[in-house]
């Protein structure tokens, strides 16, 4: 029932032009990440989004939420 629930919302999001904010590999952006800690050897380079504890969604260039994510210490 969640996935059917989740995949719904996802689904009602794209037909509204809501996207979600790409994190994990991507390098830390303090314009759509939200860094709530520094991870060290987690196998990424430094300044580099290692994990993601929530999504962050964007209508176009306009950012809704931010993406709570942690980032590489290297």
């Amino acid at each position: 029932m969640y996935e059917q629930v989740n995949e719904k919302m996802a689904d009602t999001f794209k037909s509204y032009g809501v996207e979600v904010v790409e994190t994990v590999g991507k390098e830390f952006d303090y314009s759509c990440h939200d860094a709530i800690m520094r991870q060290p050897g987690s196998g990424f380079e430094e300044g580099v989004v290692c994990s993601e504890f929530q999504k962050g969604y964007k209508l176009g260039e306009l950012l809704i939420r931010p993406a709570m994510v942690a980032v590489s210490a290297g």
